[in-house]
C-alpha cells in the first residue's frame, strides 16, 4: 500500500468528517509529495483567516519515550464512570463515591506496604487525618512534616482512599505525611473543604516550626494548596517553607488552551464535559467561580512560599499548571515546573511503582530539601 494513504485519509477527514484509521506506532516516515501536498492544501483552507485553529483528525500514538509502566497507564482507556459520570442526586453522588473509593482504597495497604510505610488514625485540628511515616525516617526528616491534600474533584476520594499521593511522597521522599480527609459535597460544599484544611494546618503548626513544614496535593488538593496558602497569608497565619501544588485546578472553569487541545487525550479528566463540569458546580454551591478561594488563579500570589509545580504533556489541567508557574514567577516567588512526557492528569502518582512515579517524587523531595530547615 502506498505510503501516502494516511495523508489522504486525513485529508478527507478534514473536510468531510471521516474516521481516521488507526495504525501501529512505527518510526516516522517521509509521507509521498503528492499525499502531503493535498492535507497541506486543506490545512492551508482551513487556517487562511485569523480566529480558532483547525487541525486535522489524527491518531496519537502512545510514545515509546516513556517508560514501559508509563506507556501502559498512557495507553489505558477512559476510566468509566469516574471520568464522565453526572448523578442526578445527593444519593446517587455518595453512591458512586462509594464504589470508587472501595476500589481504590483496597490497594492502599499493598502499596504502603511495598514502599515501607506504617499508617496511623489520626485528628488533627478535628479533622479526621491519615499519618504515614517510613519506617525507616532519616534523621535530617525527623523533624519535618508535610501536609497533604488529596485530589479528587471535590468529590472523590474519601477515606484512605485519598492518600495514595501521599504514600508515594511518603515512600520515595521518606517524610512524615499527615494527609487529611476533609469534608465534600454534597453534603458539605465550600467552604468546608478550606475550613478543614486550614484548621488542620494550624494544628500541624503546633506540632513543627513552620520552617519545617511544606503542604502539597495535587488536582483539587493543588488548588486548595494553593487557596490555603493566600488565605493563610491573609489571616497572619505563618506560612510553611515550600509547597508542592500538582497540576492545581487553579481555575474552576475550562479557561486554558489544553482544555481544547488535550480533551480526548487526556485519558483520566477526558473533558470538562464529564464529571468535573458537575463537580465543580457541586463544590461551588452557587459562588462566584473566579472567587480566589475557588480558583487561585485570580488571586495574588504575592509573598506564598517557594512551589514546585509538576504536570503531563497529555493533561487537561497543563495550562492550569503552566498559568499558575507563570503567575508565581510573576509575582517575584520562585517556582519550579516540571513537565512529564505523554502523561495524563496526575498520572505520576497513579502507578506508585513506574519510573516516572519515583521521579516526581524524588523532584519534589529535592525541592523540599532545599527548603527546609533540619
Amino acid at each position: 500500500m502506498a505510503k501516502s494513504w494516511r495523508w489522504a485519509v486525513l485529508a478527507m477527514a478534514l473536510t468531510a468528517g471521516a474516521p481516521v484509521l488507526a495504525q501501529p506506532a512505527t518510526a516516522p516516515t517521509v509521507p509521498e509529495e503528492s499525499g502531503f501536498a493535498a492535507l497541506e492544501a486543506g490545512q492551508n483552507v482551513a487556517n487562511s483567516k485569523p480566529g480558532p485553529r483547525t487541525v486535522p483528525a489524527k491518531l496519537v500514538p502512545v510514545p515509546a519515550t516513556a517508560s514501559e509502566a508509563l506507556q501502559k497507564a498512557i495507553a489505558a482507556p477512559y476510566r468509566a464512570p469516574a471520568w464522565n459520570a453526572n448523578p442526578q442526586s445527593p444519593a446517587e453522588w455518595k453512591a458512586l463515591v462509594q464504589k470508587l473509593a472501595d476500589a481504590v482504597g483496597a490497594n492502599q495497604a499493598t502499596i504502603r506496604d511495598k514502599l515501607g510505610l506504617v499508617i496511623q488514625d489520626a485528628n488533627i485540628g478535628g479533622v479526621r487525618a491519615f499519618i504515614l511515616e517510613p519506617k525507616d525516617m532519616p534523621e535530617a526528616h525527623r523533624n519535618q512534616i508535610l501536609l497533604h491534600i488529596h485530589g479528587g474533584g471535590y468529590v472523590y476520594n474519601p477515606g484512605v482512599s485519598g492518600t495514595q499521593e501521599a504514600a508515594v511522597l511518603a515512600g520515595y521522599g521518606k517524610y512524615k505525611v499527615v494527609s487529611i480527609d476533609y469534608r465534600m459535597p454534597p453534603d458539605f460544599p465550600y467552604p468546608a473543604a478550606l475550613d478543614d484544611a486550614m484548621a488542620a494546618y494550624k494544628a500541624v503548626l503546633t506540632m513543627a516550626d513552620p520552617k519545617h513544614v511544606a503542604v502539597f496535593g495535587s488536582s483539587t488538593g493543588g488548588a486548595m494548596t494553593l487557596a490555603l496558602m493566600m488565605r493563610a497569608r491573609d489571616e497572619g497565619v505563618a506560612l510553611p517553607a515550600a509547597i508542592a501544588p500538582g497540576t492545581p485546578w487553579s481555575d474552576l472553569a475550562a479557561n486554558g488552551d489544553t482544555y481544547q487541545t488535550n480533551e480526548w487525550l487526556d485519558n483520566i479528566l477526558v473533558s470538562w464535559n464529564g464529571y468535573i463540569s458537575h463537580a465543580a458546580a457541586l463544590y461551588a454551591n452557587g459562588h462566584d467561580w473566579k472567587d480566589p478561594q475557588l480558583s487561585p488563579i485570580y488571586g495574588d500570589f504575592h509573598g506564598l512560599p517557594p512551589a514546585i509545580l509538576t504536570s503531563g504533556t497529555r493533561d487537561l489541567f497543563l495550562s492550569n499548571t503552566v498559568r499558575t508557574h507563570r503567575k508565581f514567577r510573576q509575582a517575584g516567588v520562585e517556582a519550579q515546573l516540571q513537565v512529564f512526557e505523554g502523561m495524563s492528569h496526575a498520572q505520576y502518582y497513579l502507578d506508585p511503582y513506574a519510573p516516572e512515579s519515583k521521579e516526581a517524587a524524588e523532584e519534589i523531595a529535592r525541592f523540599f530539601d532545599a527548603h527546609l530547615d533540619k
